[in-house]
């Protein structure tokens, strides 16, 4: 094999077909050093548009809650005003509306209604309900949530991106195992050099670059670039990325050996 053919099975960036491709010959160790990196930057930009975007919200609606109240057995005891504006920004929103009466809506892109037995959230998506815990009582005022609150924000970030970095890299090695038959089939038929090991590394390497768009999205959306609907179709978009590259990545592998020709001195 020449330099050249060397040089190009050489797996460093999974943004192009070919790049893609170079990973079915490269070592394992060396695709999750890849995905690694790339999960790192994912959990960096969820912690970025949390601390930027969500959690000056939550901290204002927290210091705008009264000094008393509590959920006990399903229900919120509240003793302010309703229906009550907590806190409002861009993303998110909070409100106690005890009737969901419905005077409190905000045109935040994602609102929590809170009501006297259960919470609504509200999006662009419709409205989803959910119930509190019947069991025991939680603190929902000011004195008590504030200092909890400042005390486990850092914690909650961390572990944000920790469950992101093991989410994502768990979710891949399962989607290489989905996906790693058909790319062996694509590779079968286009008569390319292709193992079912290789296949599996290729398959989780072209899962990055969707990774790389989704990163991309979710950073525009938090400076305001993108809005919530636009940010669902990157999602969809980057699922269908990722089929792209599983079929065309395996057609830049070098062919096989033909079997007849391996015993011919003239060919």
């Amino acid at each position: 094999m020449s330099a050249s053919d060397d040089k190009a099975q050489i797996a460093w960036q999974p943004l192009t077909a070919r790049g893609v491709a170079a990973f079915a010959r490269a070592s394992l160790g060396r695709l999750l050093l890849v995905q690694l990196i790339v999960a790192l930057l994912a959990a960096g930009t969820v912690v970025w548009f949390l601390q930027e975007c969500w959690f000056p919200t939550i901290g204002e609606a927290i210091r705008a809650l009264p000094a008393k109240g509590e959920l006990r057995a399903g229900s919120l005891n509240w003793t302010g005003l309703s229906p009550l504006s907590l806190a409002e920004g861009r993303f998110l929103a909070f409100a106690v509306d005890l009737d969901h009466t419905g005077e409190a809506r905000s045109p935040a892109q994602v609102q929590l209604e809170l009501g006297r037995s259960d919470f609504r959230v509200y999006s662009l998506f419709g409205c989803g309900r959910g119930g509190y815990p019947h069991d025991g009582a939680l603190a929902f005022n000011r004195t008590e949530l504030w200092p909890w609150w400042g005390a486990w924000a850092p914690a909650i970030l961390a572990i944000v991106a920790g469950s992101v970095v093991t989410g994502l890299m768990v979710i891949w090695a399962c989607l290489a195992t989905l996906y790693c038959l058909p790319v062996w089939l694509v590779g079968f038929f286009a008569n390319r050099d292709c193992r079912l090991g290789g296949s599996w590394r290729l398959a989780g390497a072209a899962l990055m670059p969707g990774a790389l768009l989704m990163c991309a999205a979710v950073f525009l959306y938090g400076w305001g670039a993108l809005d919530l609907l636009r940010l669902a179709v990157t999602g969809a978009v980057h699922l269908v990325m990722g089929w792209v590259y599983l079929f065309i990545s395996p057609l830049c592998l070098p062919r096989r050996p033909d079997p007849a020709l391996k015993g011919n001195p003239f060919a």
